[in-house]
Parts: C-alpha cells; structure tokens; sequence
C-alpha cells in the first residue's frame, strides 16, 4: 500500500484551513486502487459512512467531494440522534471499468488499518455486493451482502427518510402532511430516486422524472402510468405546476441559475450537498421556496446502517426513520423561531451536539 500526492492542497481544503480530523490518501498499485478516506468527527463515536466510486475530473476534485460529503456526514448522524462520527471515502475512477476484487479488497485493507475509526458501507458507484467483498478483510463494513441478495440495502431507507422530510415540508407548508394531488419532480432515478418514486405514486402524488439514463427512465415508467418524464434537469426544475423538487443525483445541482427559474415551493431530495454554495438558500427562500436540508431528510440510509451495526430490528430501523419527519419539523420551527434559514438551524443542531461531545471526551465524561 502507499499514498498519492496533490498538488494546491489550499486550493482543495479552502481559505478555512483544516476541518477534518484525517485525510488519507491511498494508493495501490497492484489493483490500481486510487482512494481518499475523509474522517470529518469522531467526536459522537467512529466516522460512518459510505464509499463512493466515479470518475472525477481530477484528484483534487476528489478530494474537494470527499471533504464536503463527510462534513455532511457528521452533521447527518448528528442531527439523526447517532452516536457516529462523520466520515466518507471516495475510489477515483469509472466503476464500469476499474472495478475489481482485487481493488476493493485492496480499499478494505486501508479502511481496516484504522482500526474501527472508520465504518463505511455502500454509496454512489458500490453495491452492497461490493461491501461483502470489502468486508472479507475488513470487519468495520455496514451494509454488506456477501450474495448480492440485497441484503443491508440502505436505497429505501433513504427514499422512505426523504418521503417523511417531504411530509414534514409539505405540514410546514401547506398545512397538511398529505402528498395526495401534490406535483413532485424527481431528477434522478438510481438507487434512491426510482423507490422514492414508488412511494409517491402510493401516497397519490402526481410525479415527472427525468434521468440522464434511458433504462433508468425505462424502468420507472414501465409500470407506472402516473408518472411523466421531461427531457432533462433543466426542463424538470421549470416545469410549471410543480410543488416539490426532489434532486436525487449528483450534488451542487442547486445553483445561481437554478434558483431564478425553479417552480417548486418546496425542495426536498437524497442528493448530498444539493446548495452549490450556502448563499443558494437564501436566493430560494426570496422567492418563497423553502428547501429541506439535505442531510436531514436523507438520513434514513445511514440509520439503517447503524440498525445493522447495532442488531436492531426490521420494525425498530423503521420506527427510526419514521422520525426523520419530527426531525425535519424541528429544524423549521427553529429556523422559524429564530429567524434564520432551515440550512442554518439544523447546522446549529448539529454542531451543538457534536460541541458538546467532544467537550465530555475532552473532559474525559461519559456521553
């Protein structure tokens, strides 16, 4: 095993300086293993969460998503009530096209090799088969399934999470939780988009989809007459009649030029790190569109995880992801109370938690 370089570190971790408490760069030549492991806080307990895999335009990029989507991770788990870090990992490269046992059992050994600070599990480019391979050589792996069954699926979880969000957005809203009659726009239709799709039909809502995959599309529509599909992101976010936009793909979708045109009035996705920067939220809350943080209602999956981790029970994992709609009220009627944007109170959440554990282990108290 060996490390790789970057040039500009500066330039990847921003004028803040350090934030994380590691960075570990991996490399493995035999597998042609090219990684990043992003541990955010330890501070509530061992850094979770999952392994992505795609090809980045470059390693600095890599690093920059890394760094952002275990920030993500550690305010997640915090919000959630978890008694987890936040932590994330990146393999650099196409999945289609790299991927091999070989590199991922070499991935498991760099994740082993920190001893439990680090539990990861299935994200954007991995399958829970992929954890069973990396759980081979590595013990600190949620979400594995050694026969590709299924088994530690985190994708429903997550659109059952982001549902509840939805309901909780839709009460704060209008007044009623119901998503009966409600137009939903969903962009992206991978692990999580296509079952949070499902449920919104089951709940009565009127969906349009769009996904830059047309066997994704195909594969939604088949059996589903109430949904229609637009052509792209940029026709989905214009779309006239629309009452919730839930971007389920990639991150940073919510931009200066999404924020002028978009239709919906409420925002409430599984993507990570949707805002490309802070300051969108303000320019949707001027024109009245309220957006639900992302890592509040897109929590289901990694609760999941921690019922795996911890033996919990089908119906106790439930009941948990269930609370992510009380969650979600509690961040608005905060942001309500005090006057500030739904992205700063549930910050304001998280970071109190993660504060006040890390003064107790500093302390030496128990939690």
């Amino acid at each position: 095993m060996s490390s790789f370089s970057v040039s500009a570190p500066t330039a990847v971790l921003g004028s803040a300086g350090f934030e994380h408490e590691q960075v570990i760069l991996c490399q493995d030549r035999a597998s042609g293993l090219k990684a990043v492991i992003a541990l955010h806080s330890t501070a509530l307990g061992p850094a979770l969460g999952g392994t992505r895999f795609r090809a980045y335009g470059s390693d600095e990029e890599a690093i920059a998503d890394v760094l952002a989507l275990s920030r993500g991770m550690s305010y997640k788990n915090a919000v959630a009530g978890l008694d987890f870090g936040g932590g994330k990992a990146v393999i650099i490269g196409d999945p289609l096209r790299v991927k091999s046992e070989e590199l991922l059992l070499a991935f498991g050994r760099f994740v082993a090799s920190l001893g439990g600070a680090y539990v990861t599990g299935s994200d954007l480019g991995t399958t829970t088969s992929d954890m069973g391979v990396v759980a081979r050589v590595c013990r600190w792996t949620a979400g594995s399934s050694r026969e590709g069954d299924g088994v530690g699926e985190t994708a429903i979880h997550t659109a059952r999470g982001v549902l509840n969000g939805m309901k909780a957005g839709a009460h704060h809203r209008w007044g009623t939780s119901s998503l009966r009659g409600r137009a939903v726009g969903v962009a992206g239709l991978g692990k999580v988009g296509r079952p949070l799709v499902e449920l919104l039909v089951r709940e009565g809502a009127t969906v349009v989809v769009t996904d830059v995959l047309e066997e994704a599309v195909a594969r939604v529509t088949r059996g589903l007459r109430e949904v229609a599909v637009v052509d792209d992101t940029d026709t989905l976010v214009r779309t006239p009649g629309l009452d919730v936009y839930a971007p389920c793909a990639l991150g940073a979708t919510l931009n200066d030029d999404v924020a002028p045109v978009i239709t919906a009035e409420v925002v409430c996705g599984a993507a990570n790190n949707q805002l490309a920067h802070p300051r969108v939220e303000r320019l949707l809350a001027d024109r009245g569109v309220l957006y639900l943080p992302d890592y509040v209602v897109n929590a289901g999956g990694v609760i999941q995880a921690v019922g795996q981790l911890r033996g919990h029970s089908a119906l106790e994992t439930s009941l948990k992801v269930e609370e992510i709609f009380d969650t979600t009220l509690a961040v608005l009627t905060r942001a309500a109370s005090t006057g500030v944007l739904p992205g700063e109170a549930a910050d304001g959440i998280a970071e109190q938690r993660i504060t006040a554990a890390a003064g107790r282990r500093r302390s030496g108290a128990k939690p």
